[in-house]
């Protein structure tokens, strides 16, 4: 079985679907996607307090 692998991350994929179980490839997909949403989440969270704040800062010079 001759394979020519073409990237480090073709690799990577390749090695997680021979030695890991279809359950645990799907639970660390899962886990990554929560990862991400949470970066979304305190990324709003970061623009909404810098809105607060100029609206603030604009309220108290009135």
């Amino acid at each position: 079985m001759e394979m020519r692998i073409r990237s480090v991350g073709a690799a990577l994929r390749f090695a997680e679907s021979v030695l890991l179980a279809p359950g645990q490839r799907h639970a660390r997909r899962n886990a990554w996607a929560a990862v991400c949403e949470n970066r979304r989440y305190a990324a709003d969270r970061r623009h909404d307090a810098v809105t607060v704040e100029t609206t603030g800062a604009r309220a108290v010079r009135r």
